[in-house]
């Protein structure tokens, strides 16, 4: 049997870094509810599942690509 790995849990600036994403557009993504976060840290920062949010902005980029309103991605993704 294999262990579960730990979740990989990544700042908003690392998960910005890693995607090439701005810090501006994960935290609207966020705000309106398209990229949830997992938690929050002592200080209120934001923490991103590295495996699960990478996939999540991979999708958004997808649908955008196919003209899609941020409307239209809610709807498909909620």
């Amino acid at each position: 049997m294999s262990k579960k790995q730990p979740k990989k849990l990544l700042r908003i600036g690392e998960f910005a870094k890693a995607t090439g994403a701005r810090i501006s557009t994960i935290k609207w993504y966020s705000e309106i509810g398209i990229l949830p976060f997992e938690q929050a840290g002592a200080r209120l920062t934001r923490r991103y599942d590295k495996e699960k949010a990478i996939r999540r902005l991979k999708k958004i980029r997808r649908f955008q690509e196919q003209g899609l309103s941020v409307e239209e991605i809610r709807k498909w993704l909620v």
